[in-house]
């Protein structure tokens, strides 16, 4: 193993946890908060929550497991040429997307309407209360008791207002620098390790969404051509592989163009990191979280990036198939939150109990969310039919 930087994170300097535990024989507290994720009832839910396309769509389109999967990948090859921690990296990578509802992003924001009286709901957010709440493994206590360094990294961005509860509610570190929202409250950085997974998330999504767009037939390559990012990388395809021209070889020119940029992209993310860290030279995780962000892209590859993004969002984001879908989406959502709130007792007993020692009506509303957020795509789907009678989503099996 590569050996760390001084300014990545170490696993025997963690700040801990939140309940203390002994440490794990043979295991780091980096590799531990990987496993835990990894083994988790959340995690294995995300092969059945979508994208951009649902779960019923096709077989072959990216879910949220997938693409944290990619997320890690990517992370931990750009963490070893920056001598940053990788079990940290794919901790975070892996849990990221832990809180993201059914339906992806239509589910989201039906989600959140749904809760504007009750303080919102963000997917960010609510990876971190998997971690912290939700999950129910261990007899001693909520969540997955993951470490600080790796909490940190899940929660990548938060409003002071939510900044300050979570400091409400967090132990009291030994070090007695705050917890996890104390950065959003100071506008300090987190570990280049939490920066690193932000980035790789964008890399990838960039990426698959490509793939499944094309794939979908909702974009074309002929469409892509003028997107600088994957247009230059699709000529330079045709020079090295002139054969891929031929009648037949759309996927294998497809892929190749998106491991050419995907590759670029890393490089750039490397090289431009690497010139940062000289620059602003931190000598410890401290001092990083006092430095602006230094794990990014260059000037003209964050320009591009951004144009890809912007064309995305044109063209498959926005395309009429895809917002009627996120339409019945977040119907589903809608009618599912309004009938589990009227009625709690039809949501799993686990969750029913919740809301018998609920407050007020905001702590009821809090565990339907939890409920809704935890559901597959095809459940969600399932129980919308069952609890309605309708079938928005009749394909779904």
């Amino acid at each position: 193993m590569t050996a760390l930087a001084v300014f990545a994170c170490d696993p025997a300097r963690s700040r801990g946890r939140r309940h203390a535990e002994p440490s794990a024989p043979g295991r780091t507290e980096f590799q531990r908060d990987r496993d835990r994720v990894i083994h988790s009832s959340a995690f294995r839910r995300l092969v059945y929550k979508t994208q951009v396309f649902l779960n019923h769509e096709g077989d072959l389109f990216r879910t949220r497991l997938t693409h944290s999967l990619e997320v890690a990948q990517l992370g931990r090859s750009i963490a070893r040429s920056l001598a940053l921690n990788e079990d940290l990296v794919e901790a975070i990578a892996l849990a990221h997307d832990l809180g993201h509802t059914p339906f992806g992003h239509a589910g989201q924001d039906a989600l959140n309407a749904c809760m504007s009286d009750f303080g919102g709901f963000e997917h960010n957010l609510q990876s971190l209360r998997v971690v912290d709440q939700l999950e129910e493994r261990y007899p001693d206590f909520d969540g997955l008791n993951l470490s600080f360094e790796a909490r940190e990294g899940i929660l990548k961005h938060c409003s002071a207002k939510n900044a300050q509860r979570l400091e409400a509610a967090e132990p009291c570190y030994a070090d007695g620098r705050g917890g996890i929202g104390q950065r959003f409250l100071a506008r300090t950085q987190p570990s280049l390790e939490a920066q690193l997974c932000n980035l790789a998330d964008e890399v990838a999504y960039n990426a698959h969404d490509i793939d499944d767009g094309v794939r979908s037939g909702l974009i074309t390559m002929e469409q892509l051509e003028d997107v600088e990012l994957f247009g230059r990388h699709l000529r330079r395809t045709l020079v090295d592989h002139p054969q891929l021209r031929g009648a037949g070889q759309g996927r294998r020119l497809l892929y190749e163009t998106i491991r050419q940029m995907l590759s670029a992209q890393v490089y750039d993310v490397i090289d431009a990191s690497r010139a940062a860290l000289v620059t602003a030279e931190p000598d410890s995780v401290d001092a990083v979280r006092v430095s602006g962000p230094l794990i990014r892209f260059g000037e003209d590859m964050a320009a591009q990036s951004g144009a890809l993004k912007q064309f995305l969002l044109r063209y498959l984001y926005r395309h009429d198939q895809v917002m009627e879908t996120t339409r019945q989406a977040k119907r589903v959502v809608t009618d599912l939150f309004a009938v589990y709130l009227q009625t709690p007792a039809e949501m799993h007993a686990g969750y029913a109990v919740r809301t018998v020692h609920a407050a007020h009506a905001g702590d009821t509303a809090r565990v339907v969310a939890d409920y809704i957020a935890g559901m597959t795509d095809r459940f969600a789907a399932r129980e919308h039919a069952r609890l309605t009678g309708l079938s928005l989503l009749a394909s779904a099996p």
